[in-house]
């Protein structure tokens, strides 16, 4: 993340979280950049927009991008349950078959949750969408095959202290829809082949 200033930075706790997001490791596909936040949906606020790129491959074939978002309001807003919020995103394009699997949209949702056990972000008030879009081209472009592309849109409520194992287990859940192996720590993946 940049050093630029962020609205609300003069909170010592936004200034905290902060921290923690600047000094959470990720893995080497994840391409994180700083963007401008939402500015009138709580007092303080970052954005933070990703791609997972294949180390081996050219910088512009992503295997999946999305955006992460993290709301501090210290008056706790009903819906939130809390004064913290991670407003989030995540997009990749899978193999044609998988349009018709009923159980897409679960298996998605299941890979959040797990994300977020896995590195024990723990959070309150999940809520959230997996959406599938299923792509045919006709006449001209009939030479191209489908695509399917899902999406994953969710928020919640962080409730631990470290705001920054919550953008890993976002991280961990756009390799994940990426098509990327889990990796344990300290582990460096080889790079793979794009279909």
């Amino acid at each position: 993340m940049g050093s630029r200033s962020v609205p609300g930075e003069d909170s010592a706790e936004f200034a905290q979280a902060l921290r923690d997001l600047r000094d959470a490791r990720l893995r080497s596909e994840v391409r994180l950049t700083e963007v401008p936040a939402p500015g009138r949906i709580a007092p303080h606020a970052v954005a933070l927009s990703a791609e997972v790129v294949n180390v081996g491959l050219s910088e512009g074939d992503a295997l999946a991008s999305g955006r992460f978002v993290l709301l501090h309001d210290p008056s706790e807003p009903d819906p939130w349950d809390g004064a913290w919020r991670a407003v989030t995103f995540a997009r990749a394009v899978f193999d044609p078959e998988l349009a018709n699997d009923p159980m897409l949209g679960a298996v998605g949702w299941s890979w959040l949750m797990d994300a977020l056990a896995s590195r024990e972000a723990t959070c309150v008030a999940e809520a959230g969408t997996v959406t599938r879009v299923v792509s045919e081209s006709f006449a001209g472009l009939s030479d191209r095959s489908a695509t399917v592309e899902m999406e994953v849109r969710a928020s919640w409520t962080p409730t631990g202290p470290d705001m920054g194992t919550h953008l890993q287990a976002w991280a961990d859940l756009l390799c994940t829809v990426a098509g990327l192996p889990p990796l344990p720590d300290g582990v460096v993946a080889l790079p793979r082949q794009r279909r």
